[in-house]
């Protein structure tokens, strides 16, 4: 029997056609927000929903199956993990409640394309990796923000208090700022009392937006490289995993087949 889930696991087949079930389910899931379609098609979503859920509840058992008994290697993976949970939080009732929550947790099994692919894996990994990186660029434009909102309130508040009456409203211009969403509104109206207030608006947008930005792309860039290594070395080793598992098969069918041999003999001699 785990055999036979191994060979399913490793068929690139079975990975296809969970990715074709995760992609009809988040078509199903948008279908489903158009009144019309729910009236003449609501029970064909519903069985097609339940349909989904049954596959992808004996996609965890078939995986599961493959590895027992070392269940670490499932779900010690955190991907598999990730898979497991919302396979779980999917069988929640949908009636009473709990009807919302597994509303939710039925929108999240399109989330399960992320560990499907592995090019999505790879980014999310580059993502979580580059969080403490991020954290320094989001506390160096914490202080660039404030300094150009304290200095923005004292040189524009009377002039523009609309953008500018106080330090919080100040800080929500300046981020409209980075955004560069009608900013040049807010310089114009800043000029018109001082028509050297460009140089603190284009100062701003310089360094907030272009050197901050491409700070926060240097800890992608770096992390990628990173994430990049480890994965690989995730691959190896769950390929020399693979093939100790195999020579144990293969060791206990030998030692199989020569206890039946030594009966055989044993048999004949008699």
């Amino acid at each position: 029997m785990r055999r036979l889930c191994q060979k399913f696991v490793a068929n690139p087949w079975f990975d296809r056609f969970i990715i074709a079930l995760i992609v009809i389910n988040a078509v199903v899931l948008g279908m489903e927000t158009s009144p019309f379609l729910v009236a003449r098609f609501g029970e064909t979503f519903i069985l097609i929903n339940r349909v989904v859920l049954a596959i992808f509840v004996l996609e965890a058992a078939i995986k599961i199956s493959a590895v027992a008994p070392r269940f670490k290697l499932y779900f010690g993976d955190g991907w598999n993990l990730f898979d497991f949970t919302i396979v779980v939080l999917s069988l929640i009732p949908s009636t009473g409640e709990f009807a919302m929550i597994a509303r939710l947790a039925r929108l999240l099994r399109v989330m399960r394309l992320i560990s499907a692919l592995p090019e999505l894996r790879l980014i999310v990994s580059t993502l979580v990796r580059s969080v403490p990186g991020f954290a320094n660029v989001i506390l160096l434009l914490f202080i660039i923000f404030y300094m150009y909102a304290v200095a923005g309130y004292h040189l524009l508040h009377q002039h523009d208090p609309d953008h500018w009456r106080s330090l919080g409203i100040s800080l929500l211009t300046l981020f409209r700022i980075l955004t560069l969403e009608d900013w040049t509104d807010v310089m114009y109206a800043a000029m018109s009392s001082n028509p050297y207030m460009w140089i603190f608006f284009i100062s701003f947008v310089v360094v907030a937006t272009f050197v901050v930005i491409n700070l926060f792309i240097a800890v992608v860039i770096n992390n990628l490289e990173e994430a990049k290594k480890e994965n690989a070395g995730s691959a190896a080793d769950g390929t020399l995993e693979k093939v100790r598992l195999e020579l144990e098969q293969t060791r206990a069918s030998l030692e199989r087949l020569s206890k039946e041999l030594n009966e055989f003999e044993q048999g004949n001699r008699k």
